[in-house]
């Protein structure tokens, strides 16, 4: 079933803001590396590659309905090389409610079109939304009860590690 014509630009810019989320996670990444946080960094990355995938997952979906995906232009994330570790996961969250909004009001898109086969993707993508969110407002919320504590912070870089290997290989 063909892609409605309203809908192509839509889930176009969509794309480009996957692509954009998983530009702001490598910046993020560089800059966890130069606090010397692997772990983070390698957790960053991690959620770059998988940013990547969804905007792959967007394209399919595009033009598997006969649709044209076209990347708009991506912007340098403009992110200063002084953020503090829990500003660079709040840089992350704040990115993330972005990404989020934007799926909400391209389903409320395809929901006005009547774009019923589009309902699954963007099912899957709103509840994997959720998840991003609470990860990263949890870890969030741990770094701000650690606050400055080296110890504190080397754990979550330690756990945050392990899980950026465990998504790497699952991705």
């Amino acid at each position: 079933m063909k892609l409605p014509a309203a809908l192509e630009p839509k889930f176009n810019d969509q794309i480009t803001l996957e692509l954009q989320a998983a530009h702001v996670y490598l910046q993020l990444a560089i800059l966890a590396d130069a606090h010397d946080l692997p772990g983070m960094a390698a957790w960053l990355r991690a959620q770059s590659e998988e940013e990547r995938e969804h905007a792959q997952k967007f394209i399919d979906h595009v033009v598997d309905r006969g649709g044209h995906a076209v990347l708009g232009p991506l912007e340098a994330p403009g992110l200063g090389s002084d953020l503090s570790v829990q500003l660079i996961f709040k840089t992350a969250l704040d990115h993330e409610q972005k990404v989020s909004e934007a799926i909400r009001e391209l389903a409320r898109a395809a929901e006005a079109e009547g774009d019923l086969p589009s309902r699954s993707l963007l099912l899957w993508f709103l509840e994997e939304q959720v998840e991003e969110e609470a990860t990263v407002g949890q870890i969030l919320g741990r770094l701000d009860r650690v606050g400055s504590d080296g110890a504190g912070i080397l754990q979550i870089d330690a756990e945050l590690g392990a899980r950026g290997v465990e998504s790497a290989g699952t991705a």
